[in-house]
């Protein structure tokens, strides 16, 4: 492992027995990028007009992953 970085996020996947898919509570904006297709900078400007809440922790700019897939969800189709 490069020293500074981290391990990817894990995969949502399906708990013991066949129970629920579990989901991060948060993803980094990298990982929103490749969730949604949308570039980096857009994923910054959605952040900064509001349309995408973020928080900021220390360095890291953390979005909810609920918020990212009711954005992803209620965003118009191009």
């Amino acid at each position: 492992m490069i020293r500074g970085s981290y391990p990817p996020p894990p995969v949502p996947t399906l708990a013991a027995e066949g129970g629920p898919i579990l989901e991060p509570l948060t993803v980094r904006v990298a990982t929103a990028v490749k969730l949604t297709g949308l570039s980096r900078s857009r994923i910054y400007e959605l952040i900064q007009s509001g349309d995408l809440p973020a928080k900021k922790i220390g360095r890291s700019t953390l979005i909810s992953f609920a918020d990212l897939k009711r954005f992803v969800a209620g965003a118009p189709s191009a």
